[in-house]
């Protein structure tokens, strides 16, 4: 176990500028967080030195026909929960897992290759077979909205607009039923170089990858303005002081799936919603800041929603692997403490 992650309200801030806009330059988060420049750029250099937050490129698998994202469901025998969740976190396909609380014992979101991979990594490649007595997939069909979209609402909405100057465009915008937008041997080796670090300079990246500073700069942008690349600030919801975070399945009557998409989509905690194919069919994760809004939350946003036949909830007790990145060995039961201002 760590020592506690000392946090303030200005690296609170400073992070949910890069949220935001991760590769905001330090003069406009220093604008948006009203400290200094070289205040907001040394806070968060400190916070990654202690592996608290790293800024990322994140590719949109489904846009570029990278891999299908699937969600599975693992419930396990008394006292194995652990090993299999840690195994699953340290498999290549997986994206995301966590030991979660309820009707379950484990989530995992894995993307593999095609659907019939999924049998090979379910059947033969499951960590800790002995330990798991159930699984359900639930494959991604569309993605509302990720985690690179969500707006922590730490920053007042002037300050908000310096770094993100237009709404995050709907799914219905995002072209979803075009065909894959394949990218190229260099576009892949900017991805990987984003993938390390998603303020690298283009310098840096240009002279990894064998190419001008101008070609990959056009590169970037042309990745981010076709929806394949997005920045993600990689942080524990704790540090930004949210202190319950969860997985909500839903099943819904399909004729109503669309609205209650939309509808689920715009609630600020939600930061991952999408659509799959399987006993649920929306799921998503929320992030709250009191355990006491859970039930606000299940009566006045989920109750709200159109045609919701059935609705669990499973609380995320330990997050081992966000974004392909393992999570800072931060567990349940490690305080996150305030600090001087400075």
């Amino acid at each position: 176990m760590t020592s506690s992650v000392a946090v303030d309200a200005l690296d609170r801030r400073v992070l949910a500028a890069l949220q935001l806009d991760g590769r905001a330059p330090w003069g406009l988060v220093a604008r948006a967080v009203g400290a200094s420049e070289s205040t907001v750029q040394r806070r968060f250099n400190a916070l990654r030195a202690r592996g608290a937050a790293r800024v990322i490129g994140v590719v949109d698998v489904l846009r570029c026909g990278l891999g299908v994202p699937v969600l599975v469901r693992v419930s396990c025998r008394p006292g194995a929960a652990g090993d299999v969740a840690a195994g699953l976190a340290t498999r290549p396909e997986t994206r995301f897992a966590a030991l979660v609380t309820g009707s379950i014992d484990a989530v995992a979101e894995l993307v593999v290759p095609t659907h019939r991979d999924l049998a090979r990594v379910l059947v033969h490649d499951l960590p800790g077979p002995d330990g798991v007595t159930d699984t359900e997939t639930l494959t991604v069909m569309r993605t509302f909205v990720s985690a690179h979209d969500w707006d922590t609402g730490l920053l007042d909405p002037a300050a908000a607009a310096l770094l993100r100057p237009a709404p995050v465009r709907p799914f219905e915008d995002q072209v979803w039923e075009r065909p894959p937008d394949r990218l190229d041997d260099l576009e892949l080796a900017i991805l990987h170089a984003l993938g390390e670090d998603g303020r690298l300079p283009v310098r840096e990246i240009a002279a990894q990858v064998g190419s001008s500073e101008s070609t990959v700069a056009r590169r970037i942008d042309s990745m981010v303005e076709r929806g394949c690349l997005r920045f993600r600030t990689l942080v524990e919801p704790t540090v930004l002081g949210f202190a319950v975070e969860f997985m909500l399945w839903l099943d819904v009557e399909p004729a109503r799936l669309d609205a209650a998409g939309r509808q689920l989509a715009q609630d600020p905690a939600t930061k991952y919603l999408s659509a799959t194919a399987g006993r649920f069919n929306l799921c998503a994760q929320i992030s709250l800041r009191h355990f006491a809004d859970l039930y606000r939350f299940s009566t006045d946003v989920v109750g709200a929603l159109p045609g919701v036949r059935r609705a669990d909830t499973t609380l995320q007790i330990d997050t081992l692997k966000r974004a392909w990145t393992p999570t800072p060995a931060q567990r349940p039961g490690t305080p996150v403490t305030e600090r001087s201002s400075g």
